[in-house]
């Protein structure tokens, strides 16, 4: 009986032997095949997915055998293991030990959305619903709902994010690239405000985001933004206006069809600084680090007038029959190749995509209306010389 026992111990052992071995090797044979592809192909695992599901999802199309031996293995070696949702990149070759090595590192293919300095937050959000590999979920909302679903209410959302390439897995949603561009801004803003000039005319942060935002549209030379940056401190220590034209034309809002009229100088607005005292209510468009830094920095000087060349750079002047000069040559003979802005690098055939991608409008929102300007304190009286346009552009 005794001998039985031992035998039937010996036979169960060979064939637990047996059956380990025949699972170690089907086990093996399943890692080691190569996925069933003739070209790169996109795996899309979305929020929530279980290694089981994916496993049997690839067997269902066809790209792999043997879905059960690949659960085992899971189970038995990467118990615990999350899958990180997003894109996995399938090569021909690959095989499935390779592809679940990209699982375990997360090793997802990531998408990049560049928002442009001098955007305003209509083209941001048009830029956002563009992007097909976004989730949308801002369409049709307000823009006082976008800030309040991206835990910001209240907060006027122009000039409130930062200009950079954002990158991104497929699945993220426009919220969330939106809230980071918002905390980037944050950010930056803090970290500047802390090496800010001693003599910067500014009460709090957001002041000196608005006029970054003036010294981001009025010039794309990065060694002029802080000599605009001074001109504008130096006017409104003088109590002149800063007569700056972006800021009417963002005041005009859709009115604005590329020619800037003397009666839309003299239009009051809640942005018109041809108008107004001192500093708009707002930001008129997202401003990078080197406008942000100009403005807290400006430079030191006497010239209070500016007048574009043409070629993107600007002429500054100290006095009023100076600038008056630079207006009649730079503005009243305008040459056929007059340029606002500096001109680009690359070739035209190169430059030409990049353009088609700036978006114009904000999709699928009515237009809120503009906050009003804060009482303020009557601006001093100028002098005489300041009643003229600081620039003819």
């Amino acid at each position: 009986m005794r001998r039985k026992l031992l035998l039937l111990l010996e036979t169960g052992l060979v064939l637990a032997g047996l059956l380990l071995g025949a699972s170690a090797w089907m086990i093996h044979s399943a890692l080691e095949q190569p996925l069933n592809i003739t070209q790169e192909e996109l795996l899309d695992v979305p929020k929530g997915s279980t290694p089981t599901r994916t496993f049997l999802s690839l067997e269902t199309d066809g790209v792999i055998k043997d879905a059960f031996w690949l659960r085992v293995y899971w189970r038995f070696n990467l118990a615990g293991t999350p899958i990180h949702s997003g894109e996995y990149r399938m090569q021909p070759g690959m095989t499935v030990n390779g592809l679940i090595d990209l699982w375990k590192r997360g090793d997802v293919v990531q998408y990049s959305l560049t928002l442009v300095e001098g955007w305003n937050y209509h083209q941001v959000r048009a830029a956002l619903a563009k992007d097909e590999k976004l989730t949308q979920t801002l369409n049709g909302l307000s823009d006082s709902d976008v800030m309040a679903k991206i835990g910001h209410k209240g907060l006027f959302p122009e000039g409130r994010f930062f200009p950079d390439t954002y990158r991104f897995v497929r699945g993220m949603s426009d919220a969330e690239l939106l809230k980071k561009a918002f905390e980037r801004l944050d950010e930056v803003l803090a970290n500047e405000w802390e090496k800010r000039s001693a003599d910067a005319p500014y009460s709090e942060p957001y002041q000196a985001l608005i006029m970054a935002s003036l010294v981001e549209k009025e010039t794309g030379v990065p060694q002029e933004r802080g000599q605009i940056a001074g001109v504008f401190v130096r006017r409104m220590a003088l109590g002149m206006q800063l007569q700056t034209d972006p800021t009417v034309i963002y005041g005009l809002g859709d009115r604005y069809t590329g020619k800037l009229t003397r009666a839309h100088l003299k239009e009051p607005t809640a942005y018109n600084t041809y108008v107004i005292p001192g500093l708009p209510p707002t930001p008129i468009a997202m401003v990078g680090r080197e406008a942000i830094h100009a403005a807290l920095n400006p430079v030191e000087g006497s010239s209070r007038y500016f007048v574009a060349r043409g070629d993107g750079s600007h002429v500054f002047s100290d006095d009023l029959d100076a600038h008056n000069s630079a207006v009649r040559e730079f503005q009243l003979k305008r040459r056929a190749d007059y340029r606002s802005s500096p001109a680009p690098t690359a070739t035209p055939e190169a430059a030409a995509p990049a353009e088609e991608t700036i978006p114009a409008a904000s999709p699928d929102t009515a237009p809120e209306a503009l906050p009003q300007v804060p009482a303020e304190e009557p601006a001093p009286t100028p002098a005489p010389e300041a009643a003229a346009p600081q620039n003819a552009q």
